[in-house]
């Protein structure tokens, strides 16, 4: 990438943490194989001493309002979502020591990104992943890492800490979190500004922004799938599709991110500010920074839509961009576990010399090269 680039590209990559989350079991197998039994299970059935056995016979024969009031609010979210962590489950060992460890994970990662030629690393703090979760408002750990402001931010403080400690100056490190969680009880544009003030302080290097992607408003899944962070409200609020309202897909992020920056600004605080979400024409994302309302803008959709955006605006041949059509076809296949493609290239050239496909052989992986003159 240095080498096509003639050295201008600068190339980052994520660190993620992730909790565990399985799949939504059938009731029946939930009841039989998975549900601990306890004390309270059989005093809710009246069985006593009953073997295991006759109290999962009859807790398959409750229907679902019984079963609701027999099992407790999370066993019963089990069955219908699937298990899943939280950080608020402390009373496992490994929630609990999360604040121990995860700063010497991601510094690690951080170290081998480096090694590897990385130019920086974005820190994940965003969506359903597991420091977007001590920074959540509904984040009430009792040990100094959940509750107020102050002690959510402090774990995600520590893990930049830690990694700026173990890299090289001249290695980038950021962080991308929220402007918004859209979820009833989150953080609002508010947290957002105190965090980024607290991040910015800190020293890094650049502010990125997402919104909403929440397990909180998921859907419920079918059985044998897992829940998805993108089917909620929140998730509408993170990767709009053109099945919208008044406001439509595009921009949604701006005016959020555009009060982040002015807070950091008001205080004296010169951290670049990254804008993403809904952000697909040149016209659309100049006036971003024109306006200041970032510093500087990122594409995911319409970066796998044509990969070839940025060339064929800088040449002049923007008659010729493929534009996303917020389908959201790729968080489709996302959804499912399937290699990623766009719906606007995948199906084209498929006899093409050397072309590589997905796992089906029945989509192209890359999109068709392209040159200036193609298009006429």
């Amino acid at each position: 990438m240095r080498k096509a680039s003639g050295g201008h590209t600068r190339l980052l990559i994520q660190l993620i943490d992730f909790l565990s989350i399985r799949r939504r079991p059938d009731r029946e197998k939930y009841l039989r194989q998975f549900l601990p039994l306890t004390d309270v299970h059989r005093q809710r059935l009246k069985l006593g001493d009953a073997a295991d056995g006759t109290v999962r016979d009859a807790l398959c024969d409750l229907s679902g309002p019984e079963l609701e009031a027999t099992l407790s609010t999370k066993e019963w979210e089990d069955m219908q979502y699937g298990y899943r962590e939280r950080v608020t489950d402390t009373h496992l060992d490994h929630i609990e020591e999360l604040p121990q460890r995860l700063p010497d994970l991601f510094a690690s990662a951080a170290c081998r990104a480096e090694k590897a030629g990385f130019d920086g690393v974005e820190l994940h703090y965003a969506h359903a992943y597991t420091m977007a979760s001590f920074l959540s408002a509904t984040n009430t750990r009792k040990d100094g890492y959940g509750g107020s402001r102050e002690n959510r931010v402090r774990l995600p403080l520590e893990v930049y800490q830690t990694v700026r400690s173990a890299t090289s100056a001249q290695f980038a490190v950021g962080c991308r979190y929220l402007s918004d969680e859209i979820i009833e009880a989150g953080n609002r544009v508010e947290d957002a500004c105190y965090f980024a003030r607290c991040f910015a302080d800190a020293g890094m290097d650049f502010l990125s922004h997402s919104r909403g992607g929440k397990f909180d408003d998921a859907k419920q899944p079918k059985v044998g799938w897992a829940a998805y962070p993108y089917t909620g409200r929140s998730g509408y609020g993170c990767m709009p599709g053109y099945i919208s309202d008044a406001q439509g897909p595009f921009g949604r992020n701006i005016e959020p991110v555009s009060c982040i920056r002015a807070a950091l600004r008001e205080a004296g605080l010169m951290t670049p500010v990254v804008m993403a979400g809904g952000i697909y024409s040149f016209h659309q994302a100049e006036a971003c920074l024109a306006n200041e309302n970032a510093d500087i803008v990122g594409f995911a959709r319409q970066a796998l839509a044509d990969p070839d955006w940025f060339r064929k605006v800088e040449l002049g041949y923007g008659g010729e961009v493929m534009l996303c059509r917020y389908s959201n076809y790729r968080e489709g296949l996302d959804q499912k576990h399937k290699q990623v493609t766009c719906e606007l290239w995948d199906r084209q050239q498929l006899d093409e010399p050397g072309v590589r496909k997905s796992i089906d052989g029945r989509r192209r992986l890359l999109a068709p090269d392209w040159e200036p003159g193609d298009g006429s």
